[in-house]
């Protein structure tokens, strides 16, 4: 079996741009990706077919390890934009093999962990402004079955926090939690935005509303300032979303700056480098999925 055709499909969802890669096979068989980076997706389409195609045109679908390793090798100046681009193709290639082997991929890739797995809803407050809009909200979110929310409460803050923004970013979570109650869990979102001290200061602020994590305080480039947050707030930090390779997360866990892993399938080569990074203990790992799957 090989591949003899690579696709491309760039949709819209309204508030932004989703991208699709379709491999078919000359058995028939055709394989679904996705690789989608916001903002970015026409990009990723290009490097696709001008970088991505020979290189998987003409192959097995079944040697996925050869044809992405190669790939990871080969790209040069590296990032989410190429990264990308290898993972839609490479959860294409898982998807044709378990057509061909008329199995579900997860048997492929070890069998079901789980019966049933938790999920947090995120981008429901769109258009929040004040505390009561963010409490509005999160209740909805509450009638749709979910028990866990993440939001990002700083709205455009960057590195210090005056008192005034301070007290603002502390009123919109205090009315979640109010408004949801203690058993929901609360995910608190900052985008990287803030300075260690600045970071620090207002995770101390915010403990008493028992945050079930703390995401991306600092800027996730930086393992130091990470683990700096981290050994000074007595709740989980979560990073890791901007990461993707390998070794990026082989630095993260091995310093412990987080402590749960966030490593988005569809940016750090797929499924393959998914299931190699959930052997190492050291963290939580937290998997997020491509629409495709």
């Amino acid at each position: 079996m090989k591949i003899i055709q690579l696709e491309t499909f760039l949709t819209n969802a309204g508030s932004r741009n989703y991208l699709f890669v379709r491999l078919k096979t000359d058995t028939g068989l055709t394989g679904l990706g996705e690789a989608s980076l916001k903002w970015q997706e026409k990009i990723v389409q290009t490097l696709i077919h001008e970088w991505v195609e020979d290189r998987v045109v003409g192959v097995d679908p079944f040697d996925r390890e050869k044809v992405i390793g190669q790939m990871i090798r080969d790209q040069y100046q590296g990032g989410s934009t190429i990264m990308t681009a290898i993972s839609g193709v490479e959860v294409a290639l898982w998807d044709i093999i378990g057509k061909a082997c008329d199995q579900p991929v997860y048997k492929l890739l070890g069998g079901r962990c789980h019966e049933r797995l938790p999920a947090y809803a995120n981008g429901w407050y769109g258009g929040a402004k004040t505390p009561e809009d963010f409490a509005e909200r999160a209740r909805d979110v509450l009638h749709r079955g979910y028990r866990a929310l993440k939001f990002d409460p700083f709205g455009t803050a960057w590195k210090t926090m005056g008192r005034e923004q301070s007290e603002a970013v502390e009123a919109i979570v205090a009315a979640v939690r109010q408004g949801v109650g203690k058993e929901v869990q609360l995910m608190i979102e900052v985008h990287g935005r803030l300075s260690v001290e600045h970071a620090i200061a207002m995770g101390r602020r915010l403990a008493r509303y028992e945050p079930t994590w703390y995401e991306e305080p600092v800027t996730p480039n930086s393992l130091d300032l990470l683990g700096q947050v981290k050994q000074a707030l007595p709740f989980s930090i979560a990073a890791g979303e901007r990461l993707y390779t390998l070794e990026d997360f082989y630095q993260l866990t091995k310093t412990r700056a987080c402590d749960v892993v966030q490593m988005d399938l569809a940016h750090c080569a797929g499924l393959g480098v998914g299931k190699k990074l959930r052997r190492w203990p050291k963290c939580r790992i937290l998997v997020l999925l491509p629409m495709s799957l």
